[in-house]
């Protein structure tokens, strides 16, 4: 049982009353409502009673009330509450951070070739065993572009581009459709590059076009799919920052999330994960991990239409970024498919650019205790002791390497570990430098707000709260343009 509330609206968890559900509250009412049953007078003449309680209910009262306190002490020593949160620097735990470039036979990784023979080989295994999970795609799964609809927007700024996609296995149902929303600019010389993201609320939330089709999604609150109205058009527009993409000169796409998976324990029975081959083993695949995947079929479709020049998108120069959760699976795509050119991750805190080993604000235990569909179960043996992980977040930074990664992180957005966030990028660094780049540009420490800094590794942390803004695009952009352009 969980107290805790997931909005529709938001990639955020949030807790009432600043306190934590016990586990076992559920329990508790069910023990006490057995007892109270049992409490009750005979109204039998002759039965022998104690203080008005019949003495075979006393008896059994008695024995019920042993049993079920064994076993809620029993449950309270293997699920222990989650400790509150800590914002405290103070109080952060002493750890040592894993070595990137240290094998776990402990040979030092000191040149390129065996960074990329040996050690990313091996913590991409890792990461793939112990956190995120496996997804055995053994290439039966088909990708059909059921349908395709072009039109020109924003007064010939631009051109949107929806498909309605269709993943199926063959000779097998259910077939799963994902919608995807594009953008690319008009009265541009030659192929863009391009963002590639994942939203939240659906695809009209993510600006107030009103040629964007209402297609069915999912609540993730309410476990339920709904039809969305024309008054939800754009409502994540500032989130997106479309005309503003376009005017730099580079196209965006865009599916809802929950098309690959609704974001809900046991939502895998609904998304892309039923054609694939299961078994339910810790090491297998969840939901970030069908996410990430998602992102890179989508990819295979915008590198289909670019080659068959219906699409004016260079595929090699496209973005992948995601912000919260969906940071954390921007991450992983980047680090699993190389074809991604620069990967951005904006407040995507615990598992994603937050170092684990900090406890700081949002934990491994707390996140896989709100959210235990996002990843595999090998990772939940990490609640209570997070210095057992063979890694950290560093090394999934680490694992884009040689290729640019920008992480952003706000202010107030303290559940995300803003400072955890940018030592991630830092020690990242040596990774980087060994494959050629400037790393994180000779920084040695947290920069102030609103002041971007770094090289191949960027960061900034702004004012506000857990969002995305147009401040964050202006940087992306910035960042994109730096390199790509």
């Amino acid at each position: 049982m969980s107290l805790v509330w997931i909005p529709a609206c938001a990639g955020r968890t949030r807790f009432p009353n600043k306190s934590f559900a016990h586990p076992l509250r559920s329990l508790r009412t069910l023990r006490y409502s057995i007892l109270l049953r049992l409490m009750v007078k005979s109204n039998r003449k002759g039965t022998p009673t104690r203080k008005g309680i019949p003495l075979m209910y006393s008896f059994r009262f008695f024995a019920l009330s042993c049993a079920l306190l064994l076993t809620m002490s029993l449950a309270n020593a293997q699920n222990p509450p989650v400790a509150p949160a800590n914002y405290d620097e103070t109080k952060i735990p002493d750890f040592t951070l894993t070595d990137p470039l240290k094998t776990s036979d402990g040979r030092i990784v000191d040149t390129p070739e065996m960074w990329n023979n040996v050690r990313r080989p091996e913590l991409l295994a890792l990461f793939d065993e112990q956190m995120f999970g496996k997804l055995s795609d053994d290439g039966s799964i088909t990708i059909t572009i059921r349908e395709k609809h072009t039109e020109s927007v924003f007064n010939g700024k631009g051109t949107r581009h929806q498909l309605v996609l269709q993943f199926s296995k063959q000779g097998e149902s259910p077939e799963i459709v994902i919608n995807v929303l594009i953008y690319t600019p008009n009265n541009v010389a030659g192929k863009v590059p391009a963002f590639l993201g994942l939203n939240f609320m659906g695809n009209h939330t993510v600006d107030a076009d009103p040629g964007i089709r209402l297609n069915t999604i999912w609540n993730r609150s309410e476990r339920k799919q709904y039809q969305p109205t024309a008054e939800e058009r754009g409502r994540q527009s500032s989130r997106w920052q479309i005309e503003k993409v376009l005017d730099r000169g580079y196209a965006t796409a865009t599916a809802h999330y929950c098309d690959i998976e609704p974001d809900f324990n046991g939502g895998s029975i609904h998304g892309v994960r039923q054609l694939f081959d299961q078994k339910g083993e810790p090491n297998e695949g969840n939901t970030i991990a069908t996410w990430a995947w998602g992102l890179s079929r989508i990819y295979d479709v915008l590198a289909k239409l670019a080659e068959a020049g219906e699409l004016n998108i260079d595929i090699n120069k496209v973005i992948v970024h995601g912000h919260s959760r969906l940071g954390k699976t921007s991450l992983w795509a980047g680090a699993l498919d190389e074809r991604f050119a620069i990967v951005i991750s904006n407040n995507s805190g615990c598992g994603g650019a937050a170092l684990s080993r900090r406890e700081y604000g949002e934990t491994v235990h707390r996140i896989n205790t709100s959210f235990p569909h996002w990843f595999n179960g090998n990772f939940k043996k990490y609640n209570l002791d997070v210095n057992a992980l063979p890694f950290d977040q560093h090394e999934l930074i680490a694992l884009i390497a040689p290729r640019p990664v920008y992480i952003a992180s706000a202010v107030e957005d303290r559940w995300a570990d803003p400072k955890g966030e940018f030592l991630s990028g830092f020690y990242a660094d040596p990774v980087y430098r060994l494959l050629g780049t400037d790393g994180i540009a000779g920084v040695k420490e947290m920069p102030g707000v609103n002041q971007p800094v770094g090289g191949r590794i960027g960061y900034h942390i702004r004012t506000g709260a857990h969002d995305v803004t147009e401040y964050d695009w202006e940087q992306f952009l910035n960042f994109a343009d730096k390199h790509l352009k």
